[in-house]
């Protein structure tokens, strides 16, 4: 099992033309200043948003996380934002596992949150090769949002934490993809795209054409550069994506 860290024109009038009441006013043109401000905050609004929602237990998936939020920001026009699973484990539990404290920074996701995304990344580690129950748990948590289709359409994609080579680096997100087909989303996969880096077997890589991974072994080892930048790599592919097909949600 993986343990998982502008410009406007305007017409002006002459002096000769202006009223004294025009020159005694410099605030004048107030309003339109208001309206360029208001139009490029509206533009900025209409950012698109790619949800990196994840469980990390002994940090190997956060550290892919917060990686992958790298390759999103890249794309223009597109932001990450990273958001955690809250945790099912009693605290006594977690202490007896050695689970290492999380950061207060990042916020815990809640369902109702999803619906604000253009598209959604979920990472999480392997449980006999298949999601931790955190995650499941999470899923579980949506069935209003699977009554009402509020995910129909919405891009989505895994990466995930094993322990081992043969640990659940495929069946984990194989074993995902029925939470994405109950709820209409559209499951994108990295494929090949890659390039050379889902080919060398010099290192031991995580990762998958089904999405970005990382081998956590007894707990203690750190992801690696490779690792890293296929999360990476998936970020930007998957900003690319909501980019190309996706426009702004208004839910």
């Amino acid at each position: 099992m993986g343990k998982g860290g502008g410009c406007i024109f305007s017409k002006k009038r002459s002096t000769i033309e202006a009223s004294d009441q025009d020159l005694a006013d410099p605030f004048r043109d107030a309003p339109v200043q208001n309206q360029i401000e208001n139009s490029l905050f509206q533009e900025e609004s209409k950012k698109l948003k790619v949800f990196i929602v994840f469980y990390s237990m002994y940090g190997h998936v956060e550290c892919l996380a917060k990686r992958m939020k790298k390759g999103v920001d890249s794309i223009d026009g597109v932001e990450g934002f990273l958001y955690r699973v809250p945790e099912t484990l009693p605290m006594d539990v977690l202490e007896q596992m050695r689970v290492p404290q999380k950061e207060d920074e990042l916020p815990f996701v809640s369902v109702d949150d999803l619906v604000e995304a253009d598209g959604l990344l979920f990472g999480f580690p392997t449980r006999f090769g298949s999601m931790a129950s955190q995650m499941k748990a999470f899923f579980d948590s949506t069935a209003h949002l699977w009554e009402q289709q509020r995910l129909a359409g919405v891009p989505a994609g895994f990466f995930v934490s094993t322990g081992t080579q043969g640990g659940g680096q495929e069946t984990t997100a194989w074993t995902a993809i029925t939470q994405l087909a109950h709820h209409g989303m559209v499951y994108v996969p990295i494929g090949y795209t890659f390039g050379s880096g889902m080919f060398k077997m010099d290192s031991i890589r995580g990762g998958s054409p089904y999405g970005a991974g990382v081998y956590s072994g007894d707990g203690t080892r750190e992801p690696s550069e490779t690792e890293l930048a296929l999360a990476e790599h998936q970020g930007r592919y998957m900003a690319g994506i909501v980019r190309r097909f996706g426009t702004p949600r208004n839910n």
